[in-house]
C-alpha cells in the first residue's frame, strides 16, 4: 500500500485549493478514501473512532454480491452454448463467455453513475457519496444481459439524478436507486424488460428461454425441480436466477452486521404468507398457474431472493425504527405477492413492491415512534 500512498501524496497538492487540478479535488478524494481511512477527525462533540466507515461498509455489500455475479456470468455462458446446441463446453469456456457480456454492462454502469456522482460533488464542494458503489453493481445485475448498452448509461444517469442527487445525495434518497434504474427501464422500453421476448434466441449470439416467471404467467406449468430453483441455471436477470449465490451473500451481510435481519426475515415470512394465502384460491381460478405455485417456490423464483437481501435491506430507504423494520419487510413481501399473482402486466412485482415501501417507510417510522410516546405518557400517567 506504500507505493499508492505515495503516489497519491504527490498528486494531492495539484488537487487542493489553489493547484492547478483543483477542479479533480472530489475524484481525488473518492479515490484516497477508498484505499485509506480519512486523516481528518471531528474537533468537538461525542464521536467514534473506527476504521469501518460508509466507503467499506458498501464495499462489504459489493463483495457479497460476488457470488451471484459469478454465477450470473457462468449462466449466461451457459445458457449461450445451450441455445446454439453446443455440448462440449466447459465451465471456463461459459464464464468466459458471460464476463466478456457482463462486463460492460458493469464498466458503463460504473462510469456513468460514478461520473455524475463526481460532477455533483465538484459543484457542490462535497466528498463524492458513497452510495453508488454498491448501486452500480446492482444495476447491472438486476437487468437481462440483453439490455443494451446506451439503455443501462440512460437508466443510471436517471438513477442518480433523479432518485439521489435532487435529494441532496446519499443518506437522502427516498427510493433505492438501482430498482428505480430498472423501473425506469421497465416502464419506457417494456420490450426490453417485460415478458419473454427478451430472451428469445434470434440470432446465433442470443440467449434463448424463457424466465419461470414469463411461462407462469403465460398460464403454462413451471417444469423446474427445486434444486433447479436453488441453482438458477435458467434464463433471468443477470444476478437474481441463483438462491443459492445470493444466499451465500445474505450469510456474509448478516455475519458482517452490514443488513438487517429483521427486514430480511420479514420479507420472506410477508411474500411466504402472502403465497400461502393464494393457494387456497388455486381452485376457483385454474387459469392462473400461479395461485397453484406451492408457497415456498415463489421465494426461489425471479427476484423475490435477490430483493430480499440486497433490495430490501438498504439502509437508507429502509425503515429505521426496530418495529418499522418488521412492519416494512413483512408488507414488501406481501406485496410483492399480490402483484406478481394478480397483476399479468407484472410478472414479477419485487421491484414495485419495495419501492412503494420505500415511499411509505417514514410515514411507518413516524407512527411507531408515535406509539412509542403514547405508551411511554401512559406509562407515567399510572404511576403518578
Amino acid at each position: 500500500m506504500k507505493p499508492i500512498r505515495n503516489i497519491l501524496d504527490s498528486i494531492k497538492p495539484h488537487v487542493q485549493k489553489g493547484g492547478k487540478f483543483h477542479a479533480f479535488h472530489s475524484f481525488y478524494d473518492a479515490i484516497e478514501t477508498l484505499f485509506f481511512v480519512p486523516n481528518h477527525v471531528t474537533t468537538k462533540g461525542s464521536h467514534i473512532r473506527d476504521g469501518v466507515d460508509m466507503k467499506r461498509t458498501m464495499f462489504m455489500v459489493v463483495l457479497a454480491m460476488v457470488p451471484a455475479l459469478l454465477f450470473g456470468m457462468w449462466n449466461v455462458g451457459n445458457l449461450h452454448f445451450q441455445a446454439n446446441g453446443v455440448t462440449d463446453f466447459t465451465l471456463m469456456e461459459a464464464f468466459w463467455y458471460g464476463f466478456l457480456k457482463v462486463l460492460p454492462l458493469i464498466i458503463v454502469s460504473y462510469a456513468v453513475g460514478l461520473g455524475i456522482e463526481i460532477a455533483f460533488a465538484q459543484g457542490r464542494g462535497h466528498e463524492v457519496n458513497e452510495g453508488f458503489f454498491v448501486s452500480g453493481m446492482l444495476i447491472p445485475l438486476v437487468l437481462p444481459v440483453t439490455t443494451p448498452l446506451w439503455m443501462v448509461a440512460l437508466a443510471v444517469a436517471f438513477a442518480v439524478i433523479f432518485g439521489k442527487e435532487v435529494f441532496g445525495g446519499t443518506g437522502m434518497n427516498i427510493v433505492n436507486p438501482a430498482l428505480l434504474a430498472r423501473a425506469f427501464l421497465f416502464f419506457a422500453y417494456p420490450a426490453y424488460l417485460s415478458g419473454d421476448s427478451v430472451w428469445i434466441a434470434q440470432s446465433a449470439d442470443a440467449i434463448s428461454g424463457a424466465t419461470p416467471l414469463a411461462v407462469l404467467t403465460a398460464g403454462q406449468h413451471l417444469d423446474l425441480s427445486v434444486m433447479g430453483m436453488l441453482i438458477g441455471n435458467y434464463a433471468g436477470s443477470i444476478g437474481e436466477s441463483s438462491t443459492i449465490a445470493i444466499l451465500i451473500g445474505a450469510a456474509f451481510l448478516l455475519y458482517t452486521g452490514v443488513a438487517s435481519w429483521k427486514v430480511m426475515f420479514s420479507f420472506f415470512i410477508g411474500g411466504f404468507s402472502m403465497a400461502l394465502l393464494l393457494n387456497g384460491l388455486a381452485s376457483s381460478f385454474p387459469e392462473n398457474a400461479y395461485l397453484a405455485l406451492p408457497a415456498y417456490q415463489h421465494l426461489l423464483i425471479g427476484g423475490f431472493a435477490f430483493g430480499g437481501v440486497f433490495m430490501i435491506t438498504d439502509p437508507v430507504s429502509a425503515t429505521q425504527t426496530e418495529t418499522g423494520k418488521w412492519i416494512y419487510g413483512f408488507l414488501a413481501g406481501f406485496i410483492a405477492i399480490i402483484v406478481r399473482v394478480l397483476n399479468p402486466a407484472y410478472p414479477e412485482g419485487v421491484m414495485l413492491a419495495i419501492l412503494f415501501m420505500n415511499v411509505f417507510a417514514p410515514l411507518i417510522d413516524h407512527y411507531v415512534i408515535e406509539a412509542n410516546i403514547k405508551r411511554r405518557l401512559k406509562r407515567v400517567a399510572i404511576a403518578k
